[in-house]
């Protein structure tokens, strides 16, 4: 989802994702081909250490997906926040979390990652899979991270990616702008939504600009790895 600061497009951003919360889970896993529960398997590893527990942000939760999986594999007395810009993204999540028995590890915020609400060095660990790609001012929520992040904390990022393969490259494209949005607006009944979100990666830096970025707003040993031939990458940086 795209988090911007309070402003007439921000209201329009929140109103686009919040009239697409019910389906989103969904369509997700469409714009995914049904490989984003293994990625964020693969992820988890970077954010959970089982032996202490732990806080941890998801920042951009959207519907919960990655907060669940994260309380899962943690430490049973792990405490995972949950932040979102839409309220009816966040009320999917808390169906979500309940149907999971994990309302004592899980809790959930409404608000913007461009200005936490939380003091300097709140959480151990933050995450965001799936969303940094919308965000408007994206080095302001990257600082964000890093100011509540405790010393020695990292951040790990989920976002999908245009494949290394040209082949393969172009038959994706060809998936993301053709296809995708067609099942997306018949689906939702929201076909803007779905031409906005494949646009969205087709537009985010490469892995070089992205990494210097990270770099840039004050992350060390920043690094990056491609999974599925680079239709997802994940970036981890540490305070």
């Amino acid at each position: 989802m795209i988090y911007t600061m309070d402003g007439p497009k921000a209201g329009k951003i929140e109103q686009m994702f919040d009239s697409i919360a019910g389906d989103y889970d969904r369509l997700n896993h469409l714009m995914s081909l049904g490989i984003d529960r293994c990625w964020r398997r693969r992820a988890i590893r970077q954010v959970v250490e089982k032996d202490h527990p732990q806080t941890i942000l998801d920042a951009a939760c959207g519907t919960g997906d990655f907060a669940i999986a994260i309380a899962k594999a943690a430490n049973p007395l792990t405490l995972v926040t949950g932040v979102d810009l839409s309220e009816n993204m966040l009320a999917v999540m808390r169906q979500k979390v309940a149907g999971n028995n994990l309302e004592g590890q899980i809790i959930t915020k409404q608000g913007n990652c461009e200005s936490l609400p939380w003091p300097d060095s709140s959480f151990d660990c933050v995450t965001i899979a799936f969303g940094i790609r919308n965000f408007e001012h994206r080095e302001l929520a990257l600082k964000e991270f890093l100011r509540v992040l405790r010393p020695g904390g990292r951040l790990v990022i989920l976002e999908l990616s245009l494949p290394s393969n040209s082949i393969i490259r172009r038959l994706y494209n060809l998936y993301f702008t053709r296809i995708l949005p067609g099942i997306g607006g018949r689906i939702s009944g929201d076909k803007a939504a779905y031409n906005y979100l494949p646009a969205s990666v087709l537009k985010f830096p490469g892995r070089r600009q992205w990494t210097s970025t990270m770099q840039d707003c004050g992350y060390n040993n920043v690094r990056h790895k491609a999974f599925t031939l680079g239709i997802c990458r994940m970036y981890t940086g540490e305070k």
